[in-house]
């Protein structure tokens, strides 16, 4: 650096702090560390640090996976730190969705409010309890750009730019709700979209569709008698494991012929202990000739074998619910089946209806009955499955990672910028 140029720094440097120092008289002293960030980055001493805070984390999920692929798109241009409350590595999360993250940091901030071995449930939370998501509130004040994916409205954010991630408003307001007080709203799908409107009275928003990237890595390998379904198995039952087990009982006794050579294939992630999918075992167990086979956490190769052999897949996340947050907000696994040429047989709502053109890349079903028949009829007729197969695989590609990197960096590219011009924000 030559002397003018280092006399100019010292200078701007000078100017910075002195209007810092005005400001932490003015509006305290996180308004002037805010602006002391700004300074900084404007100035071209370094690329802006941005945090993405997610308190499922340490837990294989999809929104999860929405949050690390965004950090894997960013990394080369944010100094990026994963926030996380329970012990978890970029190595695990490398592992499990298969991305580079080699960039990152994690920071793991214990609360002594929940118990180490337990979850972290906010509905623990009421307005006779202090906020003890507070300490995340004040962590969020340290970086420039602060990304909050756990659709956890109890955060207030105080960086420079904040970004209020929701894959669905569960939650209605309540004690400690800050989600209208973050600058930037990503919704997942337009059916989330809807009710953030309708129970949080939030119009505003960008809209970006989960990354789904489960596109085989080699020819299309031939197709089995397998019905998939792949999702988590929450401990209240909402994927309804235990309800496909029925349903596929009833299919072998509606087509015995059709249906005789076929299998049902459930795999997804399970915490432990489980009641629900002990329940789930123990009535496969009394059942012993039922071709219904578990997969439980399994790696992504062998979840990958699944979807590369499964001819249909089932997803039944919202039937017989009245709750919309218990009906399906996107569907990862669905796209995930379809980029394999799976033909998906979903039910008619919530966010599947914005992925299966019903008839045309799919079924979708509104009750059992239709669900039955429109699964014989695919499995009694071997060229549908082919041609709806190869239909899902080309609407599935509409939803790869690569859509998704190109709209989270031309958004956050566009941030990046005004930042650093200190232009409105």
């Amino acid at each position: 650096m030559t002397k003018t140029a280092a006399a100019a720094s010292m200078s701007s440097g000078r100017d910075l702090a002195n209007a810092a120092a005005d400001l932490a008289a003015r509006s305290g002293p996180q308004a002037a560390y805010n602006l002391l960030l700004r300074g900084e980055v404007a100035a071209g001493w370094r690329k802006p640090s941005l945090a993405l805070y997610d308190h499922t984390l340490h837990l294989i999920g999809g929104g999860e996976k929405y949050g690390c692929t965004m950090a894997q798109a960013l990394q080369d241009d944010f100094d990026i730190t994963l926030i996380a409350h329970r012990p978890v590595s970029t190595a695990d999360l490398m592992k499990w969705y298969d991305l580079d993250l080699s960039h990152c940091q994690v920071k793991i901030m214990p609360l002594e409010f929940f118990p180490s071995d337990g979850p972290i449930n906010p509905d623990r939370v009421s307005a006779r309890t202090e906020n003890p998501f507070l300490a995340v509130s004040r962590e969020s004040g340290n970086y420039d750009f602060f990304i909050n994916n756990s659709m956890l409205e109890m955060v207030y954010p105080l960086a420079n730019v904040s970004l209020f991630i929701c894959h669905f408003p569960e939650r209605p307001k309540g004690p400690y709700f800050y989600a209208q007080h973050y600058g930037h709203l990503i919704y997942n799908s337009r059916y989330t979209a809807e009710w953030i409107a309708r129970k949080w009275g939030i119009a505003n928003g960008r809209h970006i569709y989960p990354p789904v990237d489960m596109e085989p890595a080699s020819g299309d390998a031939p197709k089995e008698n397998v019905i998939l379904s792949v999702a988590r198995f929450e401990s209240g039952g909402s994927k309804q494991q235990a309800e496909m087990i029925a349903a596929f009982s009833r299919l072998r006794a509606m087509a015995p012929e059709a249906a005789r050579d076929w299998r049902l294939v459930l795999c997804g992630g399970s915490a432990s202990p489980n009641p629900y999918l002990e329940r789930i075992r123990a009535g496969l167990a009394a059942q012993p000739g039922l071709p219904v086979e578990l997969r439980v956490n399994m790696p992504l190769a062998e979840l990958k074998r699944e979807y590369a052999r499964a001819s249909i897949f089932w997803h039944f996340c919202g039937l017989g619910q009245s709750n919309p947050a218990n009906v399906e907000h996107f569907g990862m696994s669905t796209v995930e089946a379809m980029q394999n040429g799976c033909l998906p047989v979903v039910f008619d709502g919530g966010g599947q209806r914005e992925i299966v053109e019903d008839g045309v890349s799919g079924f979708r079903f509104s009750g059992t009955r239709e669900l039955l028949e429109r699964t014989a009829r695919a499995i009694g007729d071997r060229e549908l499955r082919l041609r709806l197969g190869m239909e899902a695989k080309r609407r599935g590609g509409d939803f790869s990672r690569a859509v998704f990197n190109e709209k989270v960096r031309t958004l956050f590219s566009g941030l990046a910028e005004t930042y650093a011009s200190g232009d409105p924000l």
